[in-house]
């Protein structure tokens, strides 16, 4: 048994349903942003890192990457409250740029109403947000998403990315953690 099977209850997305989508994402960036010269990809780590990496590699149109580092807290290490902080900014500017945030999920929307409502304020020529997985169920505040790869049920999901108490971000896949297991 592999060290994740224990927690694993189904493998949501496989590896080769993932890559395929992340194809069709960049070719539909690329297409989009096709006249732009200085598109800014904002991946938000942790989470974020694998997709950005799949995602960058077949966007055509030149660009570069940056990070930045949010955490929320309040309710318990497996929700957001609405209480953001910023861990690790930026080192581009942002001001004039056109802007692509990266995300892996998007669930509540708090955390990434706090980024976007901090990137605007930057003011970006323009500003998108390409989010992995949206969990349209448990959304508490308007998120407005340009692209998304897979809709998802409210499921605790890990893999690719994102992790199970900071484990298993190196999955090529994104599974369902069984209810009944922790680490």
């Amino acid at each position: 048994m592999l060290p994740y099977e224990k927690y694993l209850g189904e493998v949501l997305i496989d590896e080769a349903t993932l890559q395929k989508r992340i194809a069709e994402l960049g070719r539909q960036i690329s297409t989009d942003y096709a006249d732009c010269d200085d598109l800014l990809l904002i991946c938000i780590l942790k989470g974020g890192i694998m997709f950005l990496v799949d995602l960058t590699r077949h966007i055509t149109v030149p660009h570069e990457i940056d990070f930045l580092a949010v955490s929320s807290y309040g309710r318990g290490a497996r929700s957001s409250s609405g209480h953001v902080r910023i861990d690790m900014d930026l080192t581009s500017e942002v001001q004039d740029r056109h802007v692509l945030l990266v995300e892996d999920i998007i669930d509540s929307g708090h955390t990434l109403r706090f980024v976007l409502d901090v990137l605007e304020a930057r003011r970006p020529a323009s500003l998108k947000l390409v989010t992995l997985l949206n969990k349209p169920r448990r959304r508490e505040v308007y998120i407005p998403i340009d692209y998304v790869g897979f809709e998802i049920d409210d499921k605790f999901v890990f893999g690719y990315g994102l992790d199970l108490d900071e484990k298993f971000r190196n999955l090529p896949f994104i599974g369902v953690a069984k209810l009944d297991s922790s680490l």
